[in-house]
């Protein structure tokens, strides 16, 4: 897949290592302290917790991650919670925040599996130099303990202003340090038109590599 400005991709990588911190971090403020195990077979809550927001802080007091749900719910025979409408957002000093949201969440028994289902977007503010960056799609799922980060839902990111890649599955693999779009990969790319007085426009670069599989490494 050819695409001149590399960072057509680099920033997708940005945005879903964040989701291993988000998976860490949820199973922390989301499991109870002693959970209520009473050998039924019965899936029932065994609390409920509505308009809930939780939020933390560095050494000095700033703001560095915030979670905040419409609905949370444990369920003691699985040890599993659901979340309605989970809305994740990480700060950083001197620095756009970069929020993931969806309808609904899923996290397993000790957290090794984070579900986000409906509306997935993970949306990084823009930088002074850059535009805003999004990832949408109907599915993901988070697996913390491997690192690992994968769909095969379609999948839509767009770079401001106006750079969109379409595709059909998406690996990331930290460890490797690579994301894969997986297939019916599609990318739309036009250069900023210049900021000097005589401004200069360019055709844009449209690629389409169908089911063939695409990966970009990143440092």
């Amino acid at each position: 897949m050819a695409i001149n400005n590399r960072s057509a991709l680099l920033y997708p990588m940005v945005l879903l290592s964040i989701l291993a911190v988000m998976a860490a971090w949820i199973n922390h403020v989301v499991q109870p302290t002693k959970p209520k195990l009473d050998g039924s077979s019965r899936h029932d809550p065994d609390y409920i917790m509505r308009n809930f927001v939780t939020t933390q802080t560095d050494m000095a007091g700033a703001l560095r991650y915030k979670l905040a749900s419409v609905e949370m719910k444990h369920f003691p025979d699985n040890d599993s919670t659901h979340l309605q409408r989970p809305r994740y957002t990480q700060f950083a000093a001197n620095k756009p925040y970069t929020e993931v949201q969806a309808q609904r969440g899923y996290v397993s028994s000790n957290g090794n599996q984070v579900q986000l289902v409906d509306h997935v977007k993970i949306t990084r503010q823009a930088l002074a130099d850059k535009g805003e960056m999004t990832i949408d799609t109907n599915y993901l799922n988070i697996l913390p303990n491997e690192d690992l980060v994968r769909t095969d839902s379609p999948v839509v990111i767009r770079q401001a202003p106006k750079t969109i890649i379409y595709a059909t599955g998406m690996v990331y693999e930290k460890n490797n340090h690579t994301v894969t779009l997986l297939k019916q990969v599609r990318a739309h790319y036009e250069r900023p038109t210049a900021t000097k007085s005589i401004q200069t426009k360019t055709s844009p670069l449209a690629v389409n590599t169908n089911n063939a599989r695409t990966r970009r490494r990143y440092e």
